[in-house]
């Protein structure tokens, strides 16, 4: 072996490096790439463990062989190099191969790429090379290779790092042996590292560093250690650790998941700890996304997530716990409380996951779904597990958020899913679980927890906890400690709702003792928010008196008052029970201020009784009873029953309770209102007339009282008043409508006295009564009678006197003091308030109001009159005469008025009389000319004097107002100025016509008052009414104000409104006489003062008045006065030009070219060109087009776009999507076209679309690339590849095409459609066809698709089948698809296959094998290959050809078919397809083996009778061979009892053993799909009838050759085996290959033991028991 590695590493040295020929030119380039690459690829120096880890991890082992890491650190220098220290790394593998080293000796050269579904977890190929970050010169020991390596270069070829040297020494297998220990035999493969001298400190923190859990996710690697060796123990630095794992080999399965738990233990020697952590493991595949597949992931079809949750601490050595592993653990730290196990794309360090990368995107993408499933299954699927073991398992939550903004996601995904999942347990009160979702479940508070379970030990019922509203949950997570997981998963308290129904409806109160109930009340006392919500019984309301004095007296009233509302005293005995709470005080104000029940003194309890008194009468009348006699006994203050007796309700004459009232009546028997009024005039104002039950004595509760003390105490407290002290009512009162009496009257002005007093209002109607109601006696020139006092005086007996024969028509009644004695003087003040009069003032206007009342002719010479009497009586006459002067008494012409609204008739009224209706005095005769002083004091209006006032108040209606003489009208604007303004005369002149104007007389609003600098504007249209001044003379222009003031328009801005109303009206019938004269006019007032206003400006710009050649009219701004520079652009568009035809406007339009523009008219071309993209229209015939069309709208667009904000109508590409511009593809819309210039000319020519034909416009059209461009024409050269593809399938030049097609892989242009036929296959240099993409590949390698589809590579260069590729997706190779589509022709065409082709076909479909190759191979393939006796290969129904998996059954159908029944595989084998490899599809696709497949039948015509029989003992059944099926049956993964492997034993010794000379014929047959039935024979040496226990053998020569005896001893240990394990069948080969070998050894009994320890077989005591009592002799 240490020969055959010697060659051929001195064959690699040769070969490949050229150490004795010529140097190789390239390996100083490939020295730098590996310098390079393990710089970049690690950053820290410790990555070489990892990467060695991994390595092992990859590693093949020996069957039975627990994989083992060790890695060995010491001071000795045993590679002579002067290192300060060596590591040795001891690895129990299979050792290095020959393509180990090859690999190893090259770059990126891994055995391992491509092989991730084969569990190898390396990738980068450069793994081993990191040792050098350490290392100068490491070497390799493993399976006979002894070399190293330099990373220097090599002086024979110039290269470092993979130049390998052969070792002799310095170390030798001693040297390390003696490290090792040199006590066991060394490891398959060693790797000695001498340590670089900057390197052994990181090195030795680093293996002292060494993660517990790094074989937590490897397959393979069962214990790792790290130790020192020192010759002097106290040098050792490395703290030493031993790490093994333990699977549990109970497997929890599902479809595509799997559990189970692996048992970590680390014993740290360093320390002298150990460590120990169960994890449970949850494994889960997903299928792998397609926008997930990457190109380093191409052949993995499915995701393998594995996730770790710790039972315990995790182990851990002093350094941060990695969160994520990729087999191996990373540095990231997610603060998940688990592992994250996947394929992982790693970060070149190693360090980190690729966070961003899509790969590792769709990883943590399932991560939530398989945390979701483990995390069901742990909680869930855990049986008989009690409740509170299953809290701690919420810990694995992810509470805490992750530094990494991705994994916050996978957290947050997680929590969604969790909410919607059943997880939570909820307190069941039985056997039976029940989970549910976080938000279904609510908590309760620690305190309730310990009263239900108090209430549950005295045998309350909760079975009914969780039918509140919400579930509960269960008490065992219902704990402080698990508060952040419950909170993260949103598990809230019970609201105040939940508590109140659960405390109602369960015995919590009446079904448990005194001291939980005051536990209850005290919960309740603490969280009384809680109790918000809760229905509290208020039927019975339960308190305590406060003081104790006060109980019985309360206890007696409130038996007397019948308990109203339910409403009780606490018993003496509960009052004390509570007083010995150690709570009290809690309860107590809890119960006070929650619950309203609390002590209460005797007001208290009068205050809660007065609220339950509007029931009963007698209980209210009891009531004042109970107040009286409470104030008697001073349980009562003053105050106290003055505040409860304002309250209470009161039992009135109707026998009814009243509880609001304004005042209280006395009861009305004996009361003086009744001897005044007679009946009670209160009652409608809330008064109480209280009941005469009052007023009778009565004895209550043993209290007796009597009506007059209990009147008296109502009179006290409740106010119950009589006249004069209570207040009067606001009614009228029926007494003084008639005489009183004198007692009668006096007791009233007394009333009215006190309420003076103190200072009451009076009501309205109950003074109006007494000042209007004849109840007051009077005299009337001395006779009596009675007057109301607001009529009466009471005046000296001389001023009287002197009034009556003034007023000789009025009589004064006065006060008679006859019948009411002096003392009525005492009340003048009353009297005063009631209305009787006492001044000469009122006695004045009363005179004058009783003159009005008459009605006679001759009233205004006695009014006169007695004004000239009381004149010279030297009286004061103003008050008589403001009685009278403003009353209408005075007849006029106008009908009667008041004197200061009539006027004394004179000349001076004249005029005013046409438009006034004044009133004049009616004078009858001219005596009352002779009273104009009197007439004048009155207020009579004596001669016009500026009374214009007057005229407008009186003025005649508007009809009269008409066609008014000139006088009229100056003076209607007279009294305009004089009065300022007056909108009654504005009124009145609206709408008449009253002013005379040049066409007729006209209303005020529709006359101009004439301006010369303006009127030519009202000329016009000769509709407007202008005042005639030549009519009312030069001084109406000095009203200018007044007249617009009546609506006469006086200004140049109203004027000119009103003429832009007339023009709008009018435009669209304007002559053009119209049309002339106001382009005139607008030239007129161009240079004056006056300015046209906005709004006419906007009128004349907006109204469309202008005719057209469009045969409309149009706004100025919508019309163009045509010019020579239209005439290019006019065939190609419809313009809205002036007519200047002489029918028309004429040529002379032209003269207000200055006026027009101003109007917004376009006079310029380059001011117009919007008007020619909106009127753009092409000619049907497009040839009609000339160049100067197109150059004249082409300047138009170049003027536009000198505007940067300028875009063009939305209408604008459907008008100018025409086809107008000529192309070398004819004629063709903008967006269709091409323009060519020498960008193009790189790549193109002409005509290789559609360009704008040059030589049809000009060079000059290059020059308008920018218009070009804007209207859509494709200018530049990276935009045209759509337009040049669409153009494409119209060539059919091949040269056209490729140039095309590389014009459009230089830009990358890829199709919108897929449907197209993009590719050209080319027949000759112009003839072809065009295929669609699905239709091609690029290449056929194997030359298989001739016939099935179009290979491009004949016909394209490389570049442009890059571009096919990955612009119109044609596939590169075949695909799987593509491949069964042609099996399936060859399948239906009868083809022979060549062995190449088919050698082809089956070498594609075992690389490109995966779970959907599968899928699609066993749906499609109906028919497989076998071979024939030619060259040639047949397709045979799948169904009737097997796999020859038994070369003996192979042999025996291959002799007796007719036909071929094996699939073909290639012979010889090919090392692209191995024939187990081949084997194994066909397997999977349906293919049986011969083995399953053959009915086997043992002839049974065998004559018993001539055979002979033997003890089998003797010959065959010896008692090893039976020792070793016991030791074989007692093999734990058997799972057979001992009785059971006793029984198997006797079956095979009660046996009847018969020897025959001749052989034993077995027939074996194959059922064919087509019914039919392929038969062959065989002869056997042995069989075993298990039916008949009977044991046919033939007769065994040992002397007849080994190839007798081998198929003698394979024969016998196959009947054996299959007769002991007939119910296990898959244990017989094994057993059957034990059996063998024994036979072969004779059964000896020293080889049978050491063959079974071998196997690791062993028999029991109680076998050895059994063998002893069956073979007694041995």
């Amino acid at each position: 072996m240490e020969a055959a590695a010697r060659v051929h590493i001195e064959e690699i040295r040769r070969k490949k490096f050229s150490i004795g020929g010529e140097q190789n030119p390239l390996t100083e380039d490939l020295h730098q790439a590996v310098k390079n690459l393990s710089a970049e690829l690690y950053a820290k120096d410790v990555h070489f463990l990892m990467e060695l880890i991994q390595n092992a991890e990859d590693n093949a082992y020996l069957e039975g062989v627990d994989p083992s890491l060790e890695f060995v650190i010491t001071s000795e220098d045993i590679t002579a190099t002067g290192a300060p220290a060596t590591l040795l790394i001891f690895n129990n593998e299979k050792g290095f191969s020959s393509k180990n080293i090859d690999s190893i000796c090259s770059v990126g050269r891994s055995t391992k790429k491509g092989n991730r579904k084969l569990g190898y977890i390396g990738e980068k190929g450069i793994g081993f090379k990191s040792v050098f970050l350490v290392s100068s010169q490491p070497y390799i020991f493993s399976n006979g290779y002894q070399i190293r390596f330099n990373e220097e270069p090599c002086p024979h070829c110039n290269l470092g790092y993979i130049v390998p040297e052969w070792v002799e020494e310095n170390p030798t297998f001693s040297d390390i042996k003696e490290i090792y220990g040199s006590g066991t035999t060394l490891p398959m493969t060693t790797i000695v590292l001498p340590l670089k001298f900057d390197k052994v400190n990181p090195v030795k923190q680093q293996l002292s560093n060494v993660h517990p859990e790094v074989l937590l996710f490897l397959s393979k690697i069962r214990r790792l250690s790290v130790r020192e060796h020192n010759k002097d123990p106290r040098l050792n630095t490395v703290s030493a650790i031993a790490i093994t794992s333990e699977t549990e080999l109970v497997l929890r399965k599902n479809i595509d998941a799997m559990s189970y738990t692996i048992h970590l233990s680390a014993i740290d020697k360093g320390k002298g700890s150990e460590g120990e952590c169960s994890y449970f493991m949850w494994k889960q595949k997903f299928p792998v996304r397609q926008e997930n597949k990457v190109e380093r992931r191409t052949e993995v079809e499915e995701l393998v997530i594995t996730l770790a949750f710790p039972f315990e601490e995790r182990l851990h050595r002093g350094m941060s716990s990695p969160g994520i592993y990729a087999f191996l653990p990373t540095e990231m730290v997610t603060n998940f409380p688990f592992i994250i196990q996947a394929d992982f794309l790693l970060a070149s360090s190693r360090e980190t996951i690729l966070l961003d990368n899509k790969w590792n995107q769709g990883i943590l993408n399932c991560v939530p779904s398989a945390f979701i499933n483990a995390f069901i299954s742990l909680v869930k699927n855990s049986e008989n597990v009690p409740m509170s073991s299953l809290a701690p398992m919420f810990r694995f939550i992810p509470i805490n958020s992750s530094s990494y903004q991705e994994l916050n996601v996978v957290r947050e995904s997680i929590k969604s899913k969790l909410l919607e999942e059943s997880i939570l347990p909820s307190e069941s009160y039985m056997e039976q679980r029940f989970f549910h979702q976080p938000h279904e479940v609510g908590r309760l508070m620690p305190a309730f927890w310990t009263i239900l379970e108090m209430a549950r030990k005295q045998g309350v019922s909760l079975f009914h906890l969780s039918s509140h509203g919400k579930y509960i949950l269960s008490s065992s997570f219902d704990r402080t400690e698990y508060d952040h997981i419950l909170n993260f998963l949103g598990v809230e308290l019970v609201n105040n709702e939940w508590y109140a129904k659960c405390i109602q409806s369960s015995k919590l109160v009446e079904g448990v003792s005194d001291d939980v109930y005051l536990e209850l009340l005290l919960f309740i006392a603490d969280n009384w928010s809680i109790n918000e919500s809760m229905q509290l019984n208020r039927d019975r309301v339960v308190s305590l008196s406060r003081h104790s004095e006060h109980i019985s007296w309360l206890i007696d009233w409130n038996k007397e008052f019948k308990c109203p509302a339910n409403y009780f005293f606490w018993p003496k005995s509960t009052q004390e029970s509570i007083r010995f709470f150690t709570k009290r005080d809690t309860v107590l104000e809890w119960l006070r201020d929650h619950v309203k029940v609390g002590a209460m003194s005797v007001y208290e309890y009068a205050d809660h009784l007065n609220k339950y008194l509007n029931s009963c009468q007698k209980r209210a009348i009891a009531f004042v009873h109970f107040l009286y006699h409470s104030l008697q006994k001073s349980y009562l203050s003053q105050w106290e029953v003055g505040v409860l007796c304002g309250s209470m309700p009161l039992v009135d004459n109707y026998w009814n309770l009243k509880t609001h009232r304004k005042g209280v009546l006395v009861p009305a028997n004996g009361s003086k209102w009744v001897r005044l009024i007679g009946s009670n005039p209160w009652t409608n104002e809330g008064y109480v007339e209280l009941a005469e039950d009052y007023l009778q004595p009565g004895c209550f509760a043993g209290e007796y009282a009597s009506g007059e003390r209990l009147l008296e105490f109502l009179k006290t407290h409740v106010g119950a008043s009589d006249i004069p002290y209570i207040s009067p009512p606001n009614a009228t009162i029926p007494t003084v409508s008639s005489p009183l009496t004198k007692q009668n009257a006096f007791l009233l002005l007394g009333w009215i006295r006190n309420l003076k007093c103190r200072e009451i209002y009076i009501p309205e109607k109950f003074l109006k009564c007494i000042k209007e109601g004849s109840w007051l006696k009077v005299t009337t020139s001395g006779c009596p009678g009675y007057r109301p006092p607001s009529q009466s005086f009471m005046l000296s007996s001389s001023l009287g006197n002197i009034l009556q024969n003034g007023s000789v028509l009025v009589d004064i009644p006065l006060l008679d003091i006859r019948f009411y004695g002096d003392d009525i003087n005492e009340y003048k003040e009353e009297l005063k308030k009631i209305g009787v009069m006492s001044e000469y003032v009122e006695a004045c206007k009363f005179i004058g109001e009783r003159l009005m009342c008459f009605k006679y002719s001759n009233l205004i010479m006695s009014v006169l009159n007695f004004i000239r009497f009381l004149r010279k009586s030297f009286l004061p006459l103003d008050e008589f005469i403001n009685s009278i002067k403003d009353k209408r008494w005075l007849r006029t012409c106008c009908g009667d008025r008041s004197p200061v609204e009539s006027v004394l008739l004179d000349e001076e009224w004249k005029t005013a009389s046409q438009i006034s209706n004044i009133p004049f005095i009616d004078k009858d005769g001219e005596e009352i000319l002779s009273f104009r002083e009197e007439l004048k004091l009155l207020g009579v209006v004596i001669g016009f004097s500026d009374h214009y006032q007057l005229v407008v108040d009186n003025l005649k209606s508007p009809s009269r107002l008409t066609s008014l003489t000139r006088e009229a009208v100056l003076l209607i604007l007279e009294c305009m100025r004089r009065l300022g303004s007056s909108n009654k005369l504005v009124e009145a002149l609206r709408g008449v016509k009253s002013f005379k104007t040049n066409l007729g007389y006209k209303s005020p609003g529709e006359c101009f008052l004439f301006d010369h600098q303006w009127v030519c504007i009202l000329q016009v249209f000769k509709v407007f009414p202008i005042i005639d001044s030549g009519f009312y003379g030069s001084s109406i222009f000095s009203y200018r104000n007044e007249l617009k003031q009546a609506g006469v328009k006086v200004d140049f801005e109203v004027a000119a409104n009103e003429f832009a109303k007339r023009f709008r009206e009018q435009a669209s019938s304007m002559t053009d006489e119209n049309v002339l004269s106001f382009l005139s006019c607008y030239r007129q007032l161009k240079d004056t003062d006056h300015k046209f206003p906005s709004d006419l400006k906007k009128c004349i710009r907006e109204v469309k008045w202008l005719r057209t050649t469009l045969g409309i009219r149009k706004t100025p701004s919508e019309c163009i006065l045509s010019g020579p520079d239209w005439l290019s652009i006019s065939p190609i568009t419809v313009l809205p030009f002036i007519r200047d035809t002489d029918n028309y406007y004429g040529k002379g339009i032209h003269e207000y070219k200055k006026e027009l523009k101003s109007m917004g008219v376009v006079v310029e071309f380059k001011d117009g060109v919007e008007f020619v993209v909106a009127g753009l229209h092409f000619p049907s015939d497009y040839t009609r087009i000339t160049p100067a069309n197109v150059f004249s709208l082409l300047k138009c667009f170049q003027i536009l776009l000198l505007d940067s904000s300028y875009s063009f109508p939305d209408d604008f590409s459907k008008r100018i999507c025409k086809k107008w511009l000529k192309t070398t593809e004819g004629y063709q819309p903008p967006d269709k076209c091409l323009l060519f210039d020498s960008s193009w000319g790189t790549y193109l020519e002409r005509t290789d679309g559609p360009f704008i034909d040059e030589y049809f416009y000009g060079s000059n059209i290059t020059s308008y690339k920018k218009e070009l461009k804007a209207i859509g024409v494709t200018v530049d050269v990276e935009k045209g590849c759509s337009l040049i593809a669409s153009h494409l399938d119209s060539h059919v030049q091949f040269s056209s095409i490729v140039r095309i097609y590389n014009y459009l892989s230089q830009f990358n242009w890829v199709p919108d459609s897929e449907v197209a036929k993009w590719i050209w296959i080319p027949k000759g240099s112009k003839y072809g066809e065009w295929l669609r993409p699905e239709e091609c590949v690029l290449h056929d390698k194997d030359g298989l698709f001739g016939t099935q589809l179009k290979v491009l590579d004949k016909y394209y260069k490389p570049n442009l089948l890059n571009y096919f590729s990955h612009a119109f997706c044609v596939r590169w190779n075949p695909s799987v698809d593509d491949y069964c589509t042609l099996w399936e022709a060859w399948e239906s065409s009868g083809h022979q296959l060549s062995h190449a082709d088919c050698l082809k076909f089956w070498v594609y479909v075992s690389k490109h094998w995966s779970a959907k190759t599968e899928r699609t191979l066993t749906d499609k393939l109906l028919k497989l290959p076998v071979a024939s006796s030619s060259d040639e290969i047949l397709l045979f129904n799948k169904n009737d050809v097997f796999i020859a998996d038994d070369l003996q059954l192979k042999g025996l159908f291959e002799q007796f078919s007719s036909q071929p029944v094996f699939v073909w595989y290639p012979q010889p084998s090919v090392a692209s397809l191995p024939q187990i490899q081949l084997f194994d599809i066909y397997r999977k696709i349906g293919v049986r083996t011969i083995s399953e497949s053959v009915v086997k039948e043992e002839s049974s015509s065998v004559d018993v009778e001539k055979l002979n029989q033997v003890n089998p003992k003797e010959i065959l059944i010896t008692k090893d061979l039976v020792t070793l099926i016991l030791g074989f049956l007692a093999n734990p993964v058997m799972k057979m009892e001992a009785e059971r492997r006793h029984e198997t034993i006797r079956r095979l010794l009660n046996i009847t053993f018969l020897e025959t000379v001749e052989p034993i014929t077995v027939n074996y047959s194959l059922l064919l799909s087509s019914g039919e039935t392929v038969k062959a024979r065989a002869n056997r040496m042995i069989r075993w009838d298990r039916e008949t226990s009977k044991f046919f053998s033939q007769k065994l020569n040992r002397s007849s050759g080994y190839k007798n005896l081998i198929e003698y001893a394979t024969y016998f240990s196959e009947a054996i085996s299959e007769g002991v394990l007939w119910e296990n069948s898959e244990h017989i080969g094994a057993l059957s290959e034990l059996i063998k070998l024994a036979f072969m050894l004779e059964f000896n009994e020293e080889a049978v033991r050491y063959l079974m320890k071998s196997k690791n077989l062993q028999i029991f005591l109680e076998d050895e028991g059994f063998l002893a009592s069956v073979f007694p002799s041995d």
